[in-house]
């Protein structure tokens, strides 16, 4: 298989990852928010979410990630030389990061499959935003690779984070009022 098909579906498989993550923290959100209904509306919406987040986590999240990684290994195999690349160390430091979220939205997964509601709707507002997060910092690393000017490249991070956070702010309050 030539590099550039490795890479191509390195890409589709790592949009699908994404995909899948930033829909099952919205599901979540869903699920959380339902727990304030009635009681007969409450249990229709937990059993649909339930069955919707299993769904979207076994049959897409997670081989997408297994497919990212797998494409991404070879790719490495292929050009060993990136390994030396500032830019994919960091990257891949990133991509860790992405694996600790992806399980970490596991056991939320696997939590409120259990009737364990320990975030609220708020805190999984800004726990969404981790994936956003991450897919900038990648997405940047690897387009600039090494033109890449640190001190903006932070500053930029900091302020996309922060513009989040402002907007998680701002839509709270919309909500309320």
């Amino acid at each position: 298989m030539s590099f550039v098909v490795i890479k191509s579906l390195h890409i589709i498989f790592m949009v699908s990852w994404f995909a899948g993550l930033f829909y099952i923290v919205r599901l979540f959100i869903y699920h959380t928010e339902a727990q304030q209904r009635e009681n007969a509306a409450r249990q229709v919406l937990t059993e649909q979410f339930i069955i919707m987040e299993k769904k979207l986590w076994w049959i897409i999240t997670t081989p997408a990630m297994i497919l990212t990684l797998l494409f991404g290994i070879w790719m490495l195999l292929e050009v060993p030389a990136y390994l030396q690349m500032p830019w994919m160390q960091i990257k891949l430091t990133f991509v860790v990061l992405l694996l600790v979220y992806h399980f970490i939205s596991q056991k939320i997964l696997f939590d409120l499959k259990n009737n364990k509601f320990n975030w609220s709707s708020t805190g999984l507002r800004v726990w969404n935003e981790g994936a956003t997060l991450v897919l900038v910092a990648v997405v940047f690393l690897v387009v600039m690779q090494d033109s890449l000017n640190w001190i903006k490249g932070t500053i930029g991070f900091f302020a996309v984070a922060i513009g989040l956070m402002i907007g998680i702010k701002m839509y709270k309050r919309l909500r309320k009022g």
